[in-house]
């Protein structure tokens, strides 16, 4: 049995409603019950125990240079992008009927970025679209890496992640 497979007979009713979207141009696989594990993953390591709604899209590097010049005035394809709608102040503000999960955003994958660089580093390309998944997904979480110490505090929280479903390095 796999991790994922251990994993989705815990018992644990699904914590994330990941919709993922891919650009059928592309020719991404994705194995979209490894990545809800996943993010589900990442959200219990955040101690995230509410009902929360993800939406995934992969595409390709001019769609996300569109987007990352739209949103961040950088006029180059990138390899992840994360669209937060989780604000420390929106439960109060906003609360939702018992049981409704949250919008928590969304992330965009470039998907010749991600092949691109799972060449780079030695590994699947399954493994580098998890990778940036996790990464984007602690982003919308309000994680960021601009410092050494912020960087290696995210990269133990993707790589803990990532190990739940077998895609350790």
């Amino acid at each position: 049995m796999s991790h994922a497979e251990a994993l989705a007979r815990d018992g644990r009713a699904p914590l994330v409603d990941l919709r993922v979207r891919v650009r059928r141009a592309v020719g991404a696989r994705v194995d979209r019950p490894r990545l809800r594990l996943l993010c589900q993953a990442v959200l219990r390591g955040e101690g995230w125990t509410d009902p929360a709604r993800l939406s995934v899209h992969i595409c390709d590097d001019a769609e996300i240079r569109r987007l990352n010049k739209e949103h961040r005035q950088i006029d180059r394809p990138t390899d992840v992008l994360s669209f937060s709608l989780v604000e420390p102040t929106m439960e109060q503000e906003f609360p939702l009927p018992a049981g409704e999960p949250r919008e928590l955003g969304d992330i965009v994958v470039s998907y010749p970025r991600a092949v691109a660089q799972a060449a780079e580093y030695g590994h699947s390309p399954e493994r580098e679209l998890a990778y940036l998944i996790a990464h984007g997904l602690l982003h919308v979480l309000g994680h960021d890496h601009e410092q050494a110490d912020e960087r290696r505090e995210m990269r133990a929280r993707e790589e803990a992640a990532l190990a739940t479903v077998g895609l350790s390095r």
